[in-house]
């Protein structure tokens, strides 16, 4: 199963990393931009900076993540290059998240469903989805993945700073993300992978590591997508509730800390050594706390 192979690749490289391929034009430095201007120009020089990334690091990080958003931005050339990213990753053995965020019902559920789960239109092992419209809008995915062998992960308890707005209301005496959990719970367990995990995962961020505790007690078979780290905010110390007694049942992302790493170090034409050197300090951090 999808979560298996995923399970199985952080163990191979006993690094549970993965990062978020998210091309800010402003983050790329000036060496791949060559001044260009139209769309298509654009999304040439993402693409040209997605490789040398996933090049320089596909050797030591499992999984990459990219964000669609940062793709469509430069429209249809843009999504072009989604796809071939994915397919990029794909080619050197990465797991592929894609981060769409997609949520609706009925038969439009199914139509994203199928473009990012079928392996017909997009290479992704896994999407990130929206549970606001309640089962209806997430049954479709579930199909999907166990039809496909993929898996999604559904936004729980989110890092952004006014996630707490709506997440952290109580229904019914218990807030809302622990509702949400529940439901992860239900829909996904009828996918369990011989890993002890299954194939719909959770979105819970690690700039709230107390939830990441309680939801690693009431969720005990919930695959953890935990963003925030680095750049927000979290760090080793913020995750560790987020893993078992194993080491295992989550993935960190990271984004901006790695791709911008080269504006740290001040090295914009070794960019991608830049990344791949951040990416091994994410490693060894997380490893002293588990």
């Amino acid at each position: 199963m999808s979560v298996d192979r995923l399970s199985a690749a952080i163990a191979a490289m006993k690094n549970p990393t993965v990062v978020g391929l998210d091309p800010d034009w402003n983050h790329l430095p000036e060496c791949l931009k060559n001044g260009a201007e139209t769309l298509q120009a654009k999304a040439e020089a993402v693409l040209a900076f997605n490789r040398r990334i996933i090049d320089a690091i596909c050797d030591v990080v499992p999984a990459v993540k990219p964000q669609s958003a940062f793709y469509e931005s430069y429209g249809w050339h843009g999504v072009k290059v989604l796809e071939e990213t994915m397919q990029y990753a794909s080619s050197k053995g990465m797991y592929v998240i894609c981060d769409a965020k997609r949520g609706d019902i009925g038969s439009t559920a199914a139509a994203y469903a199928e473009a990012y789960l079928s392996g017909n239109a997009f290479t992704a092992d896994a999407l990130t989805v929206n549970p606001y419209l309640g089962s209806d809008g997430i049954l479709p995915f579930v199909k999907q993945c166990v039809q496909n062998d993929k898996m999604i992960f559904v936004l729980v308890k989110t890092s952004n700073p006014s996630s707490g707005e709506l997440q952290d209301l109580k229904c019914e005496g218990e807030s809302l993300y622990r509702k949400m959990a529940a439901l992860v719970s239900e829909w996904g367990k009828e996918s369990l992978g011989t890993c002890g995990y299954n194939a719909v995962g959770a979105v819970v961020g690690a700039t709230y590591p107390t939830q990441l505790a309680e939801l690693r007690q009431t969720n005990p078979h919930t695959f953890f997508l935990v963003p925030g780290y680095g750049a927000q905010g979290g760090g080793a110390a913020d995750v560790k509730p987020a893993f078992d007694i194993r080491g295992g049942g989550a993935i960190v992302n990271s984004s901006r800390a790695i791709l911008t790493a080269w504006k740290k170090e001040g090295c914009p034409a070794d960019f991608d050594g830049a990344a791949r050197r951040e990416a091994l300090r994410m490693r060894e951090a997380l490893g002293e706390v588990l």
